[in-house]
């Protein structure tokens, strides 16, 4: 059975903080979860991540119900527990006391053996002059590209 890919990525999570910290973590998913992240209807965008009670949480990810589900059916904006290390916990718990910090997912993909992953970050909020500067480096980049394209 060839593997297939799942690209279901948070692209405003670069934008909108600066990335300390990143952490590769499994997902607790119920049977019909996983069927709707293999077809693609997930999402990260609003997602962040929760200490709470000696764990670490994901809050407010989007898993569409799987069409073919029965009352079996999942909620789609449940709590879903990640997977780490007890040192990796640790170190999060101490992260997010410090105001102004927060745990964010920046991607969801399948491991070579087939199960679940995200990969969190440990982030800052950026400034909007900060969000300028980025705006402007990715536009300078965007221009030399052209150019060098013309030169050729």
């Amino acid at each position: 059975m060839p593997q297939q890919q799942i690209n279901i990525q948070n692209k405003k999570a670069r934008f909108e903080y600066h990335l300390l910290e990143e952490y590769v973590a499994g997902i607790q998913l119920k049977g019909t979860e996983i069927k709707s992240i293999r077809n693609g209807k997930a999402s990260i965008m609003e997602a962040y991540g929760i200490f709470h009670e000696g764990e670490v949480y994901i809050r407010n990810m989007y898993i569409s119900e799987y069409e073919k589900g029965s009352y079996n059916n999942h909620r789609p904006r449940a709590d879903r527990k990640l997977l780490l290390n007890s040192k990796e916990i640790i170190k999060i718990e101490k992260f997010l006391k410090t105001k102004g910090n927060t745990l964010v997912p920046v991607k969801l993909f399948l491991s070579e053996k087939g199960w679940l992953k995200i990969l969190i970050a440990c982030a800052t909020g950026k400034k909007t002059h900060d969000k300028r500067q980025d705006l402007k480096l990715k536009d300078d980049k965007r221009e030399m590209d052209r150019a060098l394209k013309k030169n050729r």
